[in-house]
């Protein structure tokens, strides 16, 4: 398991005026598993284990060899992400089945009382079963609010947002492909723009070889380095940007003598929740935010100044947090 920054520049920029003891980034916490072998769904290579902790994230980010090595054995003898995808994906939608025919077993039998939460529970796992059974991820799936509620607590791995992270060596690289820069023997290119096209999330590509030079580094001298390679972000960077958006989260700001802060929040989240993401408490005794955006705070030089020229505004607890806010809640304690 691995707790990361999440890259924020801005930080570094509302720093430089409020002049913090200390700079703190908002993280993304990412677990990481083996590969998963065919047979996974039913045990094989320790397939439940792992499928378990899949269960507990909020998103999948499915790596995928995509690099050429006689020194680093492939499980199956060639590389082909394809067939790793399908492999991997296969699995997944075969344990989600699993969970849904024991599910419709159950709710077959309840469904004569009547009850119209489990009848409208029955039909939407049928319509969950028809497309998983037909090789479908859940994701393809449009749900409503009220339906997402249904299906939560059945923990289906194919309904979490992917990312799909190709694992390139310095030749290979998805922007080569995507242009169809290698040749066409190449087992990445099928097709116009390549395999992508067929993949069911957003694509980034990284080359890991690169990645444990850079982590080896000290965190001053991986800019350095960075520039030295003529690389504008690292793969990990890239990846977790990547993997925060995906999850449908924003950042707040706070800043003051004390601290320079970025706090994570969901995509249309209200003051009052955010509040509560720095103390539980806030949320309770919220009375109202002042708030200000990133950009607008530098420009004015200071809090003070932003003041002055009436840039900070006042919020109640309908508002809902943008990404970029400079916020300071106003708590009845």
């Amino acid at each position: 398991m691995g707790v990361v920054k999440v890259p924020d520049e801005r930080l570094l920029k509302l720093a430089e005026i409020s002049r913090p003891k200390k700079i703190i980034n908002t993280t993304i916490e990412f677990v990481d598993i083996a590969g998963l072998v065919k047979g996974a769904s039913e045990g094989d290579g320790l397939g439940n284990k792992f499928l378990s902790h899949i269960r507990e994230c909020d998103a999948i980010c499915e790596v995928v060899r995509g690099f050429q090595d006689k020194n680093v054995i492939h499980v199956s003898g060639k590389i082909d992400p394809e067939s790793d995808r399908e492999t991997i994906n296969v699995e997944l939608i075969l344990a989600d089945l699993a969970i849904v025919e024991k599910a419709l077993s159950k709710t077959g039998k309840e469904i004569k009382s009547g009850d119209k939460e489990i009848q409208k529970l029955n039909a939407l796992l049928e319509k969950i079963k028809n497309v998983l059974a037909a090789g479908q991820p859940a994701r393809t799936i449009e749900l409503d609010e009220d339906e997402k509620k249904l299906i939560k607590n059945f923990g289906l791995i194919t309904l979490k947002p992917i990312i799909y992270v190709l694992n390139c060596d310095e030749e290979t690289t998805l922007a080569s492909l995507m242009q169809g820069g290698q040749s066409n023997e190449s087992p990445l290119l099928k097709g116009e723009r390549g395999i992508f096209k067929f993949w069911d999330g957003k694509v980034i590509s990284i080359n890991a070889k690169i990645e444990a030079e850079i982590a080896g580094l000290a965190e001053e001298e991986q800019a350095e380095y960075l520039k030295e390679l003529g690389i504008e972000e690292s793969g990990l960077d890239k990846l977790i940007k990547a993997s925060y958006s995906l999850l449908g989260l924003i950042t707040f700001l706070t800043t003051g003598a004390d601290e320079t802060r970025a706090w994570t929040v969901k995509a249309g989240s209200k003051a009052p929740e955010a509040a509560g993401v720095i103390h539980t408490d806030f949320q309770k005794g919220f009375i109202r935010a002042e708030v200000i955006n990133w950009q607008k705070f530098i420009a004015a030089g200071s809090e003070q100044a932003a003041r002055e020229k009436g840039l900070i505004r006042t919020e109640g607890k309908d508002y809902i947090i943008q990404d970029g806010d400079v916020c300071n809640f106003l708590i009845n304690k």
